[in-house]
């Protein structure tokens, strides 16, 4: 089971500041400016061994004049639905306001866990305006400083002892999980209708939460998967809702549930930005991938120069991985649905691949020799041993060097797509490590 941390609040109160601090990085844009914040993060937190999923929503604003104003209201309803546990945010140096004491309303009536956090104590004075928060009735603030990370720490320990730990104990760890993600109206119902059939053979549903995948084994036609469903298939969308937002926070659950992603695009639009979130989900996760451009037979021109124009493209837009398989395919009229069922059990084959040390060191050893690193100010690099990592996620291979530390990462892209060219690594990432020699 995955947790979902959603950051809420009224403008400016720093969210997108906290955001960039739990996640280690700088991709929420942060400014002065009510509402900078209106397109939607997402990022990883890692904290004492234990990882959550982190989403940044906009400010929270009721009856205002801006256009913008009321989606982001939407989209913040729908983190909360989504979400395992809710930061409200509230800033301690201007003190509680009318619209702090909206959103603390409408969180109350939620089910959800609610962690109160005041933001920009940046110094001792600053936390006697804690007090006055207590009237939201959301329990203690959480004083910190998300621009020099004051608190945080302490936030994060109280957070991990509210989210609940992942347990997957009904679940066979070798057994295959695809999950079909998606944007909207790309034919993601579609598709595992077409799997699983009107008389379908399912032999157990494991469900969680209302908010949880739920997994549906397949053990038809020589096929033996948990296909990863989520709850947005199963559960129509309710019409005031961000349908593309809701669509990202569903792929969230699907995504870190599975071993294998096949990603419906919509080939009567094209591969789009929606699409992009979601293979950068893909990515961050390290899963595997299959594309499936679907409703193909809408298209008119089928020629082998449109099926390549189309791959080339999708293969730009996802650089630099790009070695992963892209089908053609129709969930209406079920073209080329049990090679997609196929591919992605190749590809979750390719994921658990072992290789040989001798095997690996008889290969690569010479490749390296006759392409070794450049050398920096002077001095020559030179890799010694090569070796697979047992027992990890995805493959992972560490090349043992005098000099790990000048070798750039577009000799470990080398290095990888040396071996992907002669192991079958088809559709799933690999880790590619320099250590000393």
């Amino acid at each position: 089971m995955s947790n979902l941390v959603a950051i809420v609040g009224r403008p400016n109160v720093g969210k997108s500041t906290l955001f960039n601090r739990l996640t280690n990085s700088r991709r929420a844009i942060v400014s002065d400016e009510a509402g900078t914040t209106r397109d939607r993060q997402y990022g990883k937190c890692e904290w004492n061994g234990r990882e959550f999923s982190v989403v940044d929503t906009g400010g929270w604003v009721v009856n205002s004049d801006d256009i913008f104003e009321e989606e982001i209201r939407k989209q913040v309803i729908v983190a909360t639905e989504e979400a395992d546990l809710v930061l409200f945010l509230v800033d301690i140096k201007n003190g509680l306001t009318d619209l702090d004491q909206d959103v603390a309303l409408i969180l109350r009536r939620s089910k959800l866990p609610v962690v109160l956090v005041a933001n920009k104590a940046d110094d001792g004075k600053d936390l006697y305006g804690q007090y006055e928060f207590y009237k939201l009735g959301l329990g203690d603030p959480f004083c910190v400083s998300a621009a020099t990370g004051s608190g945080t720490g302490d936030l994060l320990d109280h957070v991990l002892s509210k989210l609940p730990v992942a347990d997957a104990s009904d679940i066979d760890d070798n057994t295959p999980r695809f999950a079909v993600v998606g944007r909207p109206n790309a034919g993601k119902s579609s598709i595992i209708n077409a799997f699983i059939g009107e008389d379908r053979n399912i032999v157990t549903d494991i469900a969680g939460t209302t908010r949880d995948s739920i997994y549906t084994k397949y053990d038809k036609f020589g096929f033996d998967f948990y296909l990863v469903d989520t709850a947005g298939i199963r559960r129509k969308n309710k019409v005031t809702e961000d349908l593309e937002f809701y669509s990202v926070m569903r792929s969230i659950r699907a995504i870190e549930n599975s071993d294998v992603c096949i990603l419906m695009i919509d080939a009567t639009r094209g591969i789009e930005a929606q699409d992009m979130n979601i293979f950068q989900l893909i990515q961050k996760n390290n899963k595997s991938l299959v594309v499936v451009v679907n409703k193909w037979d809408l298209v008119e021109d089928k020629s082998q120069e449109a099926i390549k124009t189309f791959e080339n493209a999708i293969r730009q837009r996802m650089a630099p991985f790009v070695d992963f398989p892209i089908i053609f395919a129709s969930a209406v009229t079920k073209q080329r649905i049990f090679k997609v069922l196929e591919t992605a059990k190749q590809v979750y084959l390719n994921r658990k691949i072992k290789i040989g040390t001798s095997k690996l060191n008889e290969v690569m050893l010479p490749i390296i020799e006759q392409t070794p690193p450049p050398s920096i100010k002077g001095k020559y690099i030179k890799i010694k041993y090569v070796s697979q990592v047992p027992d990890t996620q995805i493959p992972t291979f560490v090349f043992y060097a005098n000099l790990p530390q000048y070798v750039k990462e577009a000799y470990r892209r080398f290095l990888e797509n040396k071996m992907r060219e002669n192991w079958t690594l088809t559709g799933t990432p690999v880790n590619v490590f320099i250590r000393q020699k």
